[in-house]
């Protein structure tokens, strides 16, 4: 009975199995048969649609297995977009930019880059029109750009100036019994102040408020030029929620006009003096818009680093040595490659990996030129700071030079539920257990090893920038600095994106003409398609927990998950950093 149940099962395994091999292959039929090649029609606008996640690097995937089954949607690369925009001021078949997207899911830092772009754009005489039910603060501030802004009748415009909300959970560790040990060099080092304290620390407030206004100013200081709306005006309208509605939001000169979609459309028409099709930006991507061609045997590598620091390999969103270091002696070892950017975005991690990437990078005989992202921080400072120049947006979030150890402690808990746990050793070293209180011996040589990461840490700044050790101690300590302060205290040299810093590179190689070879290359094998399958559990579990949570908890419940992962040392920021 046994035999016959054991085989009907591996009976209907293989026939599953071979449906599942039919659909695959079958997938894999369609998305390379059906490809038909995008066409930009005569008199189109460009819209701009961000709803999809906004990465700095977001390499085609030629994998037809993950052509097929799309497992790289939902994002769009930084670069491919400003390449677009580009291509768009030139191209005669685009008569002007359309804004309209219900959700902008991007950084500070890169919005700012694309509404620069949006501001080079107009220059070329084309226009710039923006169109929403309902702006939150990050959209209008990319939408106030616009030569004509306009908002539904029934709409509204969330401006109030910015926020940033810290969870502290010392209340819940003596309730509980669970509790995060921790080890730190920086008052400033605020990564782990959540689980030290039941409120924010006077030096943690001074360095949130002091970057959160240096940000809020970048933001208003845009919208003011743009609106022509004084800021201290704009102050006040943050301040008494003066875009609540259209009207307001009209009387206050946040918007041009309260109209609703259909009207939109015929002032998009006006303005083009035609009947217009319209092109979303992703479409125009894959027209081949998203990239600039060149046949000069120069290049400039752009190597990406985005996404927090673990020691190992890595892959698109997580930075390991692995793949950062093997595209770096790529680009060291390429003839044709002439100077080096590196494009950080990363809130650091581990020191070791951190470390590794640093020697690697000090290797480099190229130029080496920095491009910051949102954010380049802590372990992402650490990564850049050996760099011939580097350039931050004004609001970049960097600095945070500092270090921790946290590892959980469940002593009290195992107490209180009637668990005793005892070691027997072999020598009297320095070890922990979960179950124990942490020892003074375990503490002091921990902490020895957090000091010697720091002072490491700031000698390679020091070096790297050209500045003294007490100066680098000076304003390290774990401060959190934007770009704009990042320029005054002497961690950055210029302020620009990531176009200004590929030009300081050509400069630095003393090159004319120059293309761009981006690295690194993230190809995966059948194995790693497979294991994210839905079959796999993988993608159903992920799409579940955020369709669940939503964007905001799910962030913070996956920051918590990566949050247990950590090894070793870490040189990060508060792994809760969430500004809205």
């Amino acid at each position: 009975m046994k035999f016959l149940r054991n085989l009907l099962a591996s009976i209907l395994g293989f026939f599953i199995a071979l449906f599942l091999l039919f659909i695959l292959f079958a997938g894999i039929g369609a998305a390379m048969g059906s490809s038909d090649p995008v066409i930009v029609e005569p008199n189109s606008v460009l819209e701009i649609q961000l709803s999809d996640v906004v990465k700095d690097y977001a390499p085609s995937e030629r994998n037809p297995i993950i052509q097929a089954l799309e497992i790289n949607r939902g994002k769009t690369a930084l670069n491919k977009i400003l390449n677009a925009i580009d291509n768009a001021q030139l191209d005669d078949n685009i008569k002007g930019i359309s804004i309209k997207t219900p959700t902008v899911r991007a950084g500070i830092a890169q919005i700012q880059a694309i509404r620069k772009k949006l501001e080079e754009f107009k220059e070329s005489g084309k226009f710039v029109y923006a169109y929403n039910d309902v702006y939150t603060q990050k959209n209008y501030y990319l939408s106030s750009v616009a030569d004509s802004l306009f908002l539904n009748p029934v709409g509204q415009i969330e401006f109030g100036g910015l926020t940033s909300e810290v969870l502290y959970f010392k209340d819940f560790e003596d309730k509980y019994g669970v509790k995060m040990e921790v080890i730190r060099h920086g008052k400033y080092k605020s990564a782990v102040e959540p689980f030290l304290s039941n409120k924010m620390s006077d030096a943690n407030r001074e360095q949130v408020s002091s970057f959160l206004n240096s940000i809020w100013s970048e933001i208003t200081s845009s919208v003011s030029k743009s609106r022509k709306i004084p800021v201290e005006t704009l102050n006040s309208i943050a301040d008494n929620s003066e875009g609540r509605n259209a009207e307001l939001a009209k009387k206050n000169n946040l918007i041009d006009a309260a109209i609703y979609e259909d009207e939109y459309l015929d002032r998009l028409e006006d303005a083009a003096k035609s009947s217009i099709n319209t092109i979303s930006i992703k479409n125009y991507i894959a027209s081949g818009k998203g990239r600039k061609t060149s046949l000069s045997k120069n290049r400039i590598a752009v190597i990406y680093a985005q996404g927090e620091i673990m020691y190992g390999k890595g892959n698109e969103n997580i930075i390991g040595q692995d793949l950062i270091n093997s595209a770096i002696r790529k680009a060291r070892n390429d003839s044709n490659v002439k100077a080096i950017v590196l494009r950080v975005n990363s809130p650091g991690g581990s020191a070791l990996a951190s470390e590794l990437i640093w020697r690697e990078l000090e290797l480099t005989e190229k130029p080496l030129v920095v491009s910051m992202g949102n954010v380049a921080a802590s372990g992402g400072y650490y990564i850049a700071c050996n760099a011939d120049l580097i350039f931050a947006e004004p609001t970049t979030i960097t600095g945070s030079i500092g270090v921790f150890g946290a590892i959980p402690n469940a002593h009290q808990l195992s107490k209180d539920i009637g668990i005793n746990a005892e070691q027997v050793s072999t020598n009297n070293s320095a070890k922990y257990s979960v179950f124990e209180p942490i020892s003074d011996k375990f503490y002091n040589v921990t902490k020895e090893g957090v000091e010697q990461i720091y002072t490491t840490f700031v000698t390679r700044v020091a070096t790297g920038r050209k500045m003294t050790f007490e100066a680098v101690d000076a304003i390290a300590q774990g401060r959190v600095w934007t770009g704009k302060e990042a320029l005054k205290n002497g961690l950055v040299d210029e302020l620009g994106g990531l176009e200004d810093a590929v030009l300081a590179a050509v400069q630095l190689a003393n090159i004319q003409d120059f293309r761009i070879r981006n690295y690194p290359n993230y190809n995966k094998d059948y194995r790693d398609v497979l294991s994210t399958l839905p079959i796999a559990g993988n993608i159903k579990k992920e799409d579940i927990l955020k369709e669940t949570l939503g964007d905001e908890y799910y962030q913070l419940f996956n920051q918590i998950k990566q949050f247990k992962k950590l090894e070793g040392i870490q040189t990060r920021l508060p792994y809760i950093l969430n500004i809205k």
